[in-house]
C-alpha cells in the first residue's frame, strides 16, 4: 500500500544536534524521523567521532556503519569551534533554531560561550537538552562518561549471567541509547511547554539517571524488601527476580523460552513427574529455582521446539523459539512490521538499516536519505541562513 503524503508531527523543527557517538545523535535520530529537520555540527577535521567507532571490518563510504545507523537522514554543517567567525556564526543559527543537544564533557560547552545561559539570551525560545555521563555535580562528574563504565556503576551488571558468572554487561549500549530516548521524550516536553508559554527549556539527563531509571522496577523491590540483594539463578538465569520456570531451555533442535507459567500446569503439559515435590507450594518455585529449572531442561532437551510449541501454545502457555537473527529477517511476523529501510546518498552509498519504531496515524515515516559526509550541507546551510 503506497503511504499517503503526511506532514509528520515535527515537520518544521529545526534541531541543531552539537551531540556525538550514541546518546545524542540516538535522540536527535528519533526527531528526525518523526519530521525535525537535523542539522548536525560536525568538526571540519574528522567530524563525529563515531564515524569511526567500528563494530566490524566494514566501513561503507568512508564511515562506519555505526555512524550510518544512527545519523541517517540529518544535515551536516562543519563548524570550527576555534575559529572566532564560525562560532559567530553557529550563534546566529543558534537564534533559527528551535532544538539544540549536546553532550560535551562537563566545562566545555561553558568554555565555549554556548551555555544554557548564553544561548537562551539568543534565543529564549529555545528547548536545549544537555546529556552527561552522571549529571553536573558529584564526584563522578569529570569521570568519562562512556557506556561499559556507566554500566559498572550503575548495578545493572549484577542483574544479567547466571550467579557464578560475576558481572555481566549488556551486550549493546544501553545506557547512551535510553539516555537518548529520555532526552527525546524531555525535548517533546519541552517544546509541548513552550507552546503554552512561548518560553524554551533546559532538558538534562545522563547515562547514570537514564540507567537507575531502567530498573526502576526491581529497585523499587529492594528499596522495600529490606534491601537484600538480588540473587541470580545459578541455572540459565534470564530474571533475577522471578521464580521457575522463567528462562530459556534448549531443546533437541534449538532453544525454548518459558516466560511466567503455573508450575502444576507445565509439569502437566510436559508430563513432568519429577516436579511433583514443588508444584502445590509456590515459594519453592523461588527457593529451589535451579533444580527445578534443571528438571525442566533434562525434559525439554529430549524433544524439538516445535514440539513442544505444539504442546505449550495450545495450553495458553507464554513460550516461543529463541530466534537469530537470520530467522528473524525470514520471520513473517517481523516483516509484517516493515521496519526495515534502504537509505542512499547522492555518492553513490547504499545502506540498509531500521526504520522508526512508532507508527503516526497508521502509517512508519519514510526518510530515505542516508547519513551525511562531513559538511555536505555546509554551503545551502550558509547560504540559507546568511551565516
Amino acid at each position: 500500500m503506497t503511504q499517503p503524503e503526511a506532514i509528520l508531527p515535527l515537520d518544521g523543527l529545526i534541531v541543531l544536534d552539537m551531540s556525538q557517538f550514541l546518546s545524542g545523535p540516538y535522540c536527535s535520530l528519533r526527531l528526525a524521523d518523526m519530521g525535525a529537520r537535523v542539522i548536525k555540527i560536525e568538526r571540519p577535521d574528522g567530524g563525529d567521532l563515531s564515524r569511526r567507532l567500528y563494530l566490524s571490518d566494514t566501513e561503507i563510504g568512508g564511515d562506519s556503519t555505526i555512524f550510518h545507523a544512527i545519523n541517517r537522514g540529518k544535515e551536516s554543517l562543519a563548524i570550527d569551534l576555534k575559529n572566532p567567525a564560525d562560532l559567530a556564526a553557529l550563534r546566529k543559527l543558534i537564534s533559527s533554531a528551535d532544538v539544540l543537544i549536546q553532550n560535551f564533557r562537563p566545562g566545555v560547552i561553558e568554555r565555549l560561550g554556548l551555555d544554557y545561559a548564553a544561548v537562551k539570551a539568543i534565543n529564549p525560545r529555545l528547548v536545549y537538552a544537555s546529556i552527561s555521563g552522571y549529571g553536573d555535580e558529584g564526584p563522578w562528574v569529570s569521570r568519562p562518561g562512556q557506556d561499559l563504565l556507566a554500566q559498572a556503576r550503575s548495578g545493572v551488571m549484577w542483574l544479567n549471567g547466571d550467579d557464578d558468572q560475576g558481572p555481566v554487561p549488556f551486550g549493546l549500549a544501553i545506557a547512551d541509547m535510553l539516555a537518548g530516548a529520555a532526552c527525546c521524550q524531555g525535548i517533546l516536553a519541552g517544546l509541548v511547554r513552550r507552546g503554552i508559554s512561548n518560553q524554551g527549556m533546559h532538558v538534562q539527563t545522563s547515562l547514570m539517571e537514564a540507567l537507575v531509571d531502567f530498573q526502576f522496577e526491581v529497585l523499587t523491590t529492594h528499596l522495600n524488601d529490606g534491601r537484600r540483594l538480588p540473587k541470580r539463578s545459578d541455572f540459565r538465569s534470564a530474571h533475577a527476580y522471578l521464580s521457575a520456570p522463567y528462562g530459556v531451555y534448549q531443546a533437541s533442535d534449538g532453544w525454548l523460552a518459558i516466560a511466567m507459567t503455573p508450575l502444576p500446569k507445565l509439569a502437566d503439559l510436559m508430563d513432568l513427574d519429577t516436579l511433583a515435590p514443588y508444584r502445590d507450594d509456590p515459594k519453592l518455585s523461588f527457593t529451589q529455582r535451579d533444580t527445578i529449572k534443571r528438571l525442566i531442561a533434562d525434559k525439554v532437551a529430549t524433544r524439538s521446539v516445535d514440539e513442544w510449541l505444539a504442546v505449550l501454545e495450545p495450553a495458553d502457555i507464554w513460550c516461543a523459539r529463541v530466534l537469530d537473527w537470520p530467522a528473524l529477517l525470514a520471520s513473517e511476523g517481523f516483516q509484517t512490521l516493515d521496519m526495515l529501510q534502504t537509505v542512499t546518498r547522492d555518492d553513490g552509498v547504499s545502506i540498509a538499516t531500521t526504520r522508526l519504531p512508532l507508527r503516526l496515524n497508521g502509517h512508519r515515516p519514510v526518510n530515505t536519505a542516508a547519513a551525511p559526509l562531513i559538511g555536505a550541507h555546509s554551503a545551502a546551510i550558509r547560504k540559507e541562513f546568511n551565516l
